[in-house]
């Protein structure tokens, strides 16, 4: 799932631009030249609606770790890799409830929205998903994103006939934790964290976990 490819578009491109004036006009050491650099990037851009300047640049130690592994052109060190997964596991908020499967209905309300977290939004107005936008989810679709795998048959595939049962477990737990916090499983995943970053609520992953395994959603038809 990725969030609102039109306005993250718009902030890259501005933040490589701002980065690259700062560059070509800047001499000293990496250091100085990386914080004089921030500050130009933080500069040109403002608190409107409910978007913040502080939550877009919030360090991110693990996004950091893999952004330099790919300017490197090498993958991330085995041991990195672990410890990050391990480290973001950690953060996996389990339901409270101890309820996994919700309406795969709503679920797939939400993965077919892309809206929220644009400074146009309403701060009140729940976020959407945004799966399509990289996963095939239903058969019927005839434009998606592939970025990330297909969707269709998910639960099919694993042998999910019944989500609450104990045999189910694995797969359901799995499911969970890769929505909320997607690095938990693949250090440098390019799937946003939706429930460690407040992008879904726990209700809404579970709606969506619910259409990734409920036997009656168009997903595993």
């Amino acid at each position: 799932m990725t969030k609102s490819p039109k306005s993250y578009g718009a902030l890259f491109g501005s933040v490589a631009a701002a980065a690259a004036l700062a560059g070509c006009a800047m001499t000293g050491s990496s250091g100085d030249l990386d914080k004089r650099a921030d500050q130009v990037i933080k500069a040109s851009f403002r608190d409107q609606g409910p978007v913040k300047v502080a939550d877009r640049f919030k360090p991110d130690p693990a996004q950091n770790d893999c952004s330099d592994a790919d300017v490197a052109g090498k993958p991330l060190d085995p041991k990195l890799a672990k410890a990050i997964e391990e480290a973001n596991l950690k953060t996996v908020k389990w339901p409270s409830d101890g309820k996994f499967i919700g309406d795969w209905k709503r679920g797939e309300t939400i993965a077919q929205s892309g809206r929220g977290l644009t400074w146009t939004d309403d701060p009140l107005q729940a976020n959407g998903g945004n799966c399509y936008n990289c996963h095939q989810i239903d058969k019927k679709e005839i434009s998606y994103g592939t970025l990330g795998p297909s969707l269709y048959n998910y639960g099919k595939l694993r042998g999910v006939v019944d989500p609450t049962s104990a045999a189910a477990k694995p797969i359901v737990e799995y499911t969970w934790g890769k929505i909320w916090n997607s690095k938990a499983y693949n250090a440098c995943s390019n799937m946003p964290r939706a429930g460690h970053m407040g992008i879904l609520t726990e209700a809404q992953v579970r709606d969506v976990v619910g259409l990734l395994l409920d036997p009656k959603s168009p997903v595993n038809q």
